[in-house]
């Protein structure tokens, strides 16, 4: 792939694609796993739900969740949609607040997962 701006764009759509699109297959494969496995533990554990106030009630904390969800590229759609049915108990459950740290940080290693497969494709890193 030559254009550095579409590879990261998928990079970040699809967790360690960037990687496997340059065949870094060990590297590709280890950052699928890692994104994929804390997304799926946080989606299970209750953390789509997350948070579970309304946006007056906490701006910051809800701009920093949406961005950092948004960091998972597929798994976003997949969060959000979880979220758009909500479970009565879910925030009743001990892993409620942690399944929510589980997919922020997905996303955000997801976003340095990108930035990575760029730096790789301009030749600023091996």
């Amino acid at each position: 792939m030559e254009n550095p701006f579409i590879l990261g764009l998928i990079s970040w759509f699809v967790p360690g694609a960037g990687h496997f699109l340059q065949q870094r297959w060990k590297r590709g494969a280890a950052i699928a796993a890692a994104v994929w496995l804390m997304f799926v533990i946080g989606v299970i554990s209750g953390g789509a739900y997350y948070p579970g106030f309304p946006f007056k009630d906490g701006a910051l904390l809800s701009l920093l969740n949406v961005f950092a969800r948004f960091g998972n590229g597929f798994g976003a759609l997949i969060s959000y949609g979880v979220a758009a049915f909500p479970d009565a108990g879910v925030a009743a459950r001990a892993t409620f607040e942690y399944g929510g740290r589980f997919i922020e940080i997905a996303g955000l290693l997801n976003y340095l997962a990108a930035m990575d497969a760029v730096d790789i494709a301009v030749g600023r890193k091996k």
